[in-house]
């Protein structure tokens, strides 16, 4: 039985009597132990899922009003909570670790019918672009894979939950982005992902990294189904019309250069097709924008790292101290970032080692409010609905130690993490396949804060417009 369903389509062959809840998830269990090689997953929940299936089944047969998810199986990042399974944050440290409660989030998608198969794999406590997690490995290479190429990484940190959708293991997921962490993963594995606006999803329930940029988010297979899964977390269901012959989009030339050659024939052939169909792209070549998050991205993360990091394990957590969950630490570069730089409070600049707090206060005092005038200048003065862009400069690389090094990690988050700093509403959306690599390419469209039901109509609207991506 094929897995390549949207929810949609799952919830109609549910009506039709054409699928079972449990036929559905079994095939799940399957595609994920016939590629467990893509190390997605820190726990697989079998049981719970099927039993969960079986109910959901029972009461559909027994005429029950249905759950808008009613038998839907998705998958759950493993910093978010999950009642009664381990969240372990991709790291040893917390291996043992088991609430007691959903998050706030996933409860609602539980509430609304949603089957969780299990906890995905991700870069430890969430610190990288690329998935490379020597820790919960269930194949013989290191870290989660891509699920078109598995020589390659899946992006990160929302690894696990991006590669199992690309592998069409599961429905739809629920990630965390803090400076591109849904967006990444989802570009190169060719699915659709949402992060919303600064504080639109509650945030407890998750072991944290930066408290101001941190954001659970939805991800799936097509947008339609990004804006069901917001819809249930936030009870706000409307969605505005969109003409695309009246939609302005802005592009800006600095998130336009450095490509590699499949993200930019993908990309560009992307905004030929959107160009075709009446879009209005708006060129603009001096965003600025780099300039003014570069002073406000790297300091904010480590200083709210440790403090954040201190609170939620006084308040939320297993009550261990940050300097013995740093001890646990098993991915070397992680690892370094904590002693280096996390712990002492401390970051590397051109000048070399400086305290991290006075560049904090410069860009709390200052620099973050810098960066979101200059958005809401661009989006009013030129009246745009958008930012349109590649969402990585790159696609997948290689999967080694070498992955981690600074010009892939810059290549992958450059183009998210300004949007993140804002705390716009972002969506990423597949566009197609590398001509070269094979492997998939993503666009991300950024808009004004407050505004993601109508940037989610925004993305409905393109990808009516553009093919499908094949599945892996």
């Amino acid at each position: 039985m094929k897995t390549d369903l949207t929810i949609h389509d799952a919830m109609a062959a549910f009506r039709a009597g054409t699928l079972t809840s449990v036929a559905l998830v079994e095939a799940c269990l399957r595609r994920i132990e016939e590629r467990k090689h893509l190390n997605v997953f820190v726990t697989v929940d079998a049981p719970g899922a099927l039993a969960a299936a079986a109910q959901a089944d029972l009461a559909r047969a027994a005429g029950k009003p249905g759950k808008p998810l009613a038998g839907i199986p998705i998958v759950v990042k493993d910093n978010i909570y999950a009642a009664g399974l381990p969240c372990t944050a991709g790291s040893p440290a917390l291996a043992d670790f088991v609430p007691e409660q959903d998050a706030p989030t996933l409860q609602k998608l539980r509430d609304a019918g949603a089957i969780v198969l299990g906890k995905t794999n991700m870069n430890e406590f969430a610190f990288g672009a690329t998935g490379y997690n020597p820790s919960f490995n269930t194949g013989s290479g290191v870290g989660v894979r891509n699920a078109y190429d598995s020589e390659r990484i899946a992006g990160g940190s929302s690894s696990g939950s991006a590669a199992a959708l690309g592998a069409r293991m599961a429905l739809a997921a629920l990630g965390t982005d803090t400076g591109g962490s849904m967006r990444i993963p989802c570009a190169l594995n060719g699915c659709a992902s949402l992060r919303p606006s600064s504080g639109r999803y509650s945030r407890l329930g998750t072991i944290p990294i930066s408290t101001s940029r941190d954001t659970v988010g939805p991800m799936a297979h097509c947008m339609a189904d990004v804006a069901l899964l917001d819809a249930l977390m936030t009870d706000e269901y409307a969605l505005p019309p969109v003409e695309l012959a009246r939609l302005r989009l802005g592009v800006p030339a600095e998130f336009w250069t450095r490509l590699d050659e499949d993200t930019r024939g993908c990309a560009e052939a992307a905004l030929a097709r959107l160009r075709a169909h009446g879009v209005k792209l708006v060129d603009i070549p001096d965003a600025g924008l780099f300039d003014l998050n570069q002073p406000i991205g790297f300091p904010v993360v480590i200083h709210e790292a440790r403090v954040g990091l201190q609170a939620y394990l006084r308040e939320q957590g297993p009550g261990i101290s940050i300097e013995a969950l740093v001890e646990n630490i098993n991915s070397p570069d992680v690892k370094a970032i904590y002693e280096q730089w996390v712990l002492p409070g401390k970051m590397p600049t051109p000048q070399g080692m400086v305290d991290v707090e006075p560049l904090y206060e410069a860009a709390e005092n200052g620099g973050r409010q810098a960066l979101k005038a200059r958005y809401r200048a661009l989006f009013d003065n030129l009246a745009i609905d958008a930012l349109v862009f590649p969402t990585t400069t790159i696609v997948a690389p290689p999967a080694g130690p070498e992955v981690n090094e600074p010009k892939n990690f810059e290549g992958l988050i450059r183009n998210t993490e300004p949007g993140a700093s804002a705390g716009l509403a972002c969506i990423q959306l597949p566009v197609g396949l590398g001509r070269r690599s094979g492997v998939p390419v993503g666009l991300e469209l950024d808009a004004p804060a407050g505004s993601d039901r109508r940037l989610l109509a925004i993305g409905i609207a393109i990808e009516s417009v553009l093919d499908r991506i094949p599945p892996a």
